[in-house]
């Protein structure tokens, strides 16, 4: 474990992607008073664009939308057969243009006549979502040039004559999807001809086998049904009635920016209320909450901030569920939709996630969760492709059947009154004589998947902020696996009334990695101590496992991470799976290890008490 704790000197400053500040505070919320029209900067009419190609309005928007960067740019241009080449700075970009500012200004008199540039830069990790990272010679126009407030920089701004996601997808994107195909393809060829090799010595260790055969039927299973998936269309004239509902405990750094996410949604002002609900922090969280809440009511009256957003503060610490129950019970909407107060929402997450409601028998839908501390370091790396995999492959191969089992806690909506109708059960549950203080989002969706179904949204998107240490990242991961074990036994319970090849695989899913610890222990150390034999085969299945993450990243996402896929891996083998042996005895704890609940305050002083206790015990010997 040490080996993978060493890189301390790794940054532990989140990096971030920092979107160029609108003039406006919410500018993607639909303004009732007419103040904004919908005529877009370049003069375009999107008003009948939205109503007949909603999909087509939201990449327009999103193509729009400028990051902040610092990186350098070469502008290349002709001028009367000479030609010149310029060095200057980027300041913003989109996939659409960029603004650049230029400091030697002495060859730049005769710009305004030239119409055709030849912009050379790279965009570096973190400068643009995920995928767009690559060096780039594209061809532009320039459409505006101006000197900055001080007289000193001539700033520039370009149109690409094709957008970034067009020129990566003739010149990276196409042949990345060919490669990771291809090798997708051999790696199940693989892992089904390896398998096949276990039939043939099933006889010899029947209950190895048997777990390497169902390991491989789980994993290929997932990889398959995931990529049958498919999201729900948006219906432009389906628009139900949504209160977001954001539990907040000591998250002083990140609620504002939640607040103003949730807020900021492209959906009918009337049909849209935020509550947060502060679990007595004790840290300025509260603070920050008045501060956001105020500057909304003063800035953007006109979106009917003062009807449509408030706060709450408990009277004392709770837990995450009774901050949720609270926001419930005061929800005026028959959507509720559960939001970390460190995670951010997609201007059209609201929009996409309400979808597959359209169906009445549906009862909880998630939406994907991406990573926003992407590029910190290694750690947040590898735990970006584990989220995307995690997402889009297994929850998007339970959507196939309508029963996915985790209804994950950054982005999940409910009906509203399946959730009031079980409150007292959801709030007063206990394990083992233990009352459950986390897991919140695993035992609310077992007790909607017992009656209704569950699905998952894919287009409907919010990026949380993830451990970039690797102690709180542990602490973390025990969590969730204690979590994980006790709902996992209680959805054994009933999960088999579900679609039948839905049952098999949870149960596969449940069966291989509590068994893991074991198989790993019996291939890597016994086998080689008692029959001298080194674990090839083992190993190269693990490789296998550990490739096929990664070109599944490389596959969907195009991007430089797909990598972190296979680290993760072989970190999760050499460190995480062991946590599962702690698991077994200690699913009942109820501390969060990440954060200072009562229960882990009480935890804290007991353990306190413990040493003080030696201590005394030693002076009086």
């Amino acid at each position: 474990m040490n080996l993978f704790k060493k890189k301390i000197s790794e940054p532990k400053t989140d990096i971030l992607l920092v979107r160029k500040k609108d003039r406006r505070l919410l500018p993607h919320v639909p303004d009732s008073e007419n103040i904004r029209t919908n005529l877009d900067r370049r003069g375009k009419d999107t008003t009948d664009n939205q109503e007949n190609d909603i999909n087509e309005f939201i990449k327009s928007i999103k193509a729009g939308t400028r990051y902040e960067a610092n990186f350098l740019i070469e502008v290349f241009y002709d001028e009367n057969g000479k030609k010149v080449k310029l060095e200057g700075q980027t300041i913003n970009i989109s996939t659409t243009g960029i603004l650049l500012s230029i400091d030697n200004m002495s060859d730049t008199h005769g710009m305004d006549q030239v119409s055709e540039f030849t912009l050379k830069f790279t965009v570096e990790s973190g400068s643009l979502p995920e995928g767009f990272e690559m060096k780039y010679k594209i061809d532009a126009r320039l459409v505006r040039s101006q000197f900055d407030a001080d007289g000193n920089q001539l700033l520039l701004a370009f149109q690409f004559n094709e957008t970034l996601t067009q020129y990566a997808s003739h010149r990276k994107n196409r042949h990345l999807l060919a490669i990771s195909s291809l090798f997708l393809f051999f790696i199940s060829l693989f892992i089904v001809l390896m398998r096949a090799e276990s039939i043939i010595y099933f006889q010899f260790n029947i209950v190895l086998y048997l777990y390497s055969i169902a390991a491989a039927v789980f994993l290929l299973g997932r990889y398959l049904f995931g990529s049958f998936y498919r999201p729900i269309e948006i219906n432009t004239d389906f628009e139900p009635g949504v209160t977001i509902i954001i539990p907040c405990f000591n998250e002083e750094e990140w609620i504002s920016q939640t607040i103003l996410s949730c807020m900021d949604q492209e959906y009918p002002l009337d049909k849209l209320e935020v509550i947060v609900v502060d679990d007595c922090s004790n840290d300025n969280s509260v603070t920050r909450i008045k501060e956001t809440v105020d500057l909304l009511h003063l800035e953007a009256d006109r979106y009917k901030s003062k009807e449509r957003l408030s706060y709450v503060v408990q009277e004392k610490n709770a837990g995450k569920r009774d901050a949720l129950a609270r926001g419930a019970k005061m929800a005026k909407h028959d959507l509720l939709v559960f939001v970390d107060s460190d995670s951010f929402l997609d201007p059209f997450a609201i929009r996409n996630l309400v979808q597959p409601f359209q169906d009445p028998k549906m009862g909880g839908v998630a939406g994907r969760t991406d990573v926003a501390n992407t590029y910190t370091n290694t750690l947040t790396k590898m735990q970006s492709v584990r989220y995307y995999i995690s997402f889009r492959i297994n929850k998007a191969a339970e959507a196939y059947f309508d029963a996915v089992t985790c209804l994950s806690g950054p982005l999940a909506c409910y009906r509203k009154d399946i959730v009031l109708e079980h409150l007292d059960e959801w709030l007063n549950q206990k394990f083992l004589g233990q009352k459950a203080t986390f897991g919140d989002d695993r035992s609310l969706t077992n007790i909607v998947l017992r009656k209704h179904r569950t699905n998952y949204q894919d287009t409907a998107v919010c990026s949380t902020i993830v451990p970039n240490d690797y102690n709180v990242f542990l602490k973390q991961q025990m969590r969730w696996k204690r979590s994980w074990l006790r709902e996992s036994m209680i959805a054994g319970s009933f999960i088999w009334k579900k679609e039948p090849f839905m049952s098999l695989f949870f149960y596969m899913g449940l069966a291989v990695p509590v068994l893991a610890p074991i198989v790993v222990a019996y291939n890597l150390v016994y086998v080689p101590i008692v029959y001298r034999v080194f674990p090839t085969t083992f190993l190269i299945g693990i490789l296998m496992m550990a490739l096929m993450m990664s070109f599944a990243q490389m596959f969907f996402r195009k991007s430089t991470t797909w990598l972190f896929g296979l680290i993760f891996v072989l970190y999760y083998e050499a460190v995480l799976l062991w946590q599962m042996p702690i698991a077994w005895v200690t699913f009942w704890k109820s501390t969060w290890g990440t954060r200072m609940t009562p229960e882990d305050i009480a935890e804290q002083e007991k353990k306190a008490q413990q040493k003080r206790n030696k201590k005394s015990k030693r002076r009086n010997k």
